[in-house]
């Protein structure tokens, strides 16, 4: 299926206004000249977003608040991270995906890139939303700062874009071995440009083993988001 991102010429892009930060407080006011922002970026698909955390730069170098619970309560998100991941690459190409954990031990995850760039992808797999089977492919990189939130219910990967990458996620459970699984990151439904050729990837051997989206039994619900 088509994707719903910012990268590509399908995009689609609602644009919140700026999470302003003084004091403590939050409010969705215009952008204006404060201590502290973040700019949501929210896409067609259902309770994923992006955070754009601002830089302050002087001559010694910058200041960013790179995570704000404030940020992600604005946009209903109250779960609690419990773990923070690093991952280092060395190479163009490393794809690491399609993963998810399936219930109890299902996961959040805010990601970024720390250094270089990847493409960060998402996967609706909640059976009955009416984005089911659709994407989200974001750049992320130590340029655009960008980090994208994914809830629950959706398949994660993300390849390099260019060598010596580093990305950093927070999840909101802990890495369970007996309910991680897996999809097809070359899934022809999913209809995924990785921006890269397919004898180019670099990707560990069990995810090359990973099945088609109609393969796997569905473990997610959609809920409609409660206006």
């Amino acid at each position: 299926m088509p994707p719903t991102d910012l990268v590509g010429t399908t995009a689609d892009r609602l644009e919140a206004p700026v999470l302003r930060v003084n004091n403590g407080h939050g409010s969705s006011e215009p952008f204006g000249r404060l201590s502290a922002a973040m700019h949501i970026e929210q896409f067609s698909i259902e309770d994923i977003f992006a955070i754009v955390p601002v830089k302050r730069v002087d001559d010694r170098g910058f200041f960013s608040e790179t995570y704000r619970s404030e940020a992600l309560r604005s946009q209903g998100v109250t779960a609690d991270f419990v773990q923070e991941n690093h991952v280092y690459s060395a190479e163009r190409g490393v794809l690491r995906g399609l993963h998810f954990q399936t219930p109890p031990r299902a996961q959040g995850k805010l990601v970024r890139c720390i250094r270089g760039a990847i493409l960060d992808v998402a996967v609706d797999i909640r059976a009955k939303s009416p984005t089911y089977g659709c994407h989200v492919a974001l750049e992320l990189s130590a340029e655009n700062w960008k980090q994208l939130w994914l809830p629950p219910g959706f398949a994660h990967g993300y390849i390099t874009l260019e060598p010596d990458c580093e990305v950093i996620y927070k999840v909101t459970d802990y890495w369970a071995p007996d309910c991680e699984r897996g999809l097809a990151w070359n899934d022809p439904s999913l209809g995924i440009d990785w921006r890269c050729s397919s004898s180019d990837i670099i990707m560990a051997d069990k995810d090359r083993r990973n099945p088609r989206l109609s393969d796997v039994d569905p473990v997610f619900n959609y809920s409609p988001r409660i206006p």
